[in-house]
């Protein structure tokens, strides 16, 4: 009899063996499949379950607009408002939180002056500049060439997809808005965003010096724009 009960062991012993691996690997599996889904991350501050950029749906994210590539006719964005009444592309509002609060942390105190513009908006900050140098003794025709350098005309502005933004300091007086520009620069990148209109590329880009002007373009873009010095434009000639 007790030959018989050792015997019939066995076969438990070995069903219990066998259960455990197969939970031991089916919780190696899972665990895999959530990294892949959630993306890992190496930033100072990030956070390990932040979006990473796909090649499949980077098209967004480069879009590129200015004087020579207007917005698509009847181009739309779902927009998400943040609590200071700002708007961007709900795709970009998680990026954009992780790097503010980041910049908070280092004792950086950043805030958003200008985002989401419709055209009308646009346009009124166009005439503005307009005005402004019309007062200053040029003609209407020359006001409005040398406005253009520092807004861009209704319908070719970054500020209508939602992917774009001005950032200065929140208080002027704990903080100037150079120190707020100096940390962004050196880490924007890590975000998904550049300096849009770089002091060395205006050649390029046709708009004057903006180190308050951020726009995303995705975490791999970013790094490799901000890595070899390139402005968006360039970028987009060397990966077509």
């Amino acid at each position: 009899m007790k030959k018989h009960q050792k015997s019939s062991a066995t076969p438990k012993i070995l069903l219990v063996i066998f259960i455990s691996a197969l939970v031991a690997v089916s919780f190696l599996f899972a665990k895999q499949k959530v990294e892949e889904f959630c993306g890992t991350s190496d930033l100072n501050g990030a956070s390990a379950y932040a979006p990473t950029d796909s090649a499949d749906d980077s098209s967004w994210q480069l879009m590129l607009v200015n004087a020579d590539h207007p917005l698509p006719e009847g181009f739309s964005v779902e927009l998400t408002t943040l609590a200071n009444g700002h708007k961007v592309d709900k795709r970009v509002y998680p990026y954009l939180q992780r790097m503010f609060d980041d910049a908070r942390s280092a004792g950086i105190i950043p805030a958003i002056s200008s985002s989401y513009r419709t055209a009308e908006k646009q346009q009124s900050i166009l005439d503005e500049y307009t005005e402004q140098y019309i007062n200053q003794g040029y003609s209407e025709a020359e006001a409005l060439e040398i406005a253009k350098t520092w807004a861009a005309v209704p319908g070719t502005s970054e500020h209508q997809t939602g992917l774009a933004l001005d950032i200065t300091t929140a208080d002027a007086n704990k903080q100037a808005a150079d120190i707020v520009w100096k940390w962004l620069k050196k880490n924007s990148y890590k975000y998904g965003f550049i300096i849009r209109y770089p002091e060395d590329k205006t050649d390029i880009t046709g708009i004057s010096n903006e180190p308050w002007h951020f726009r995303y373009v995705g975490e791999k873009a970013a790094a490799e724009i901000h890595k070899k010095g390139l402005c968006l434009e360039e970028y987009l000639n060397l990966t077509e």
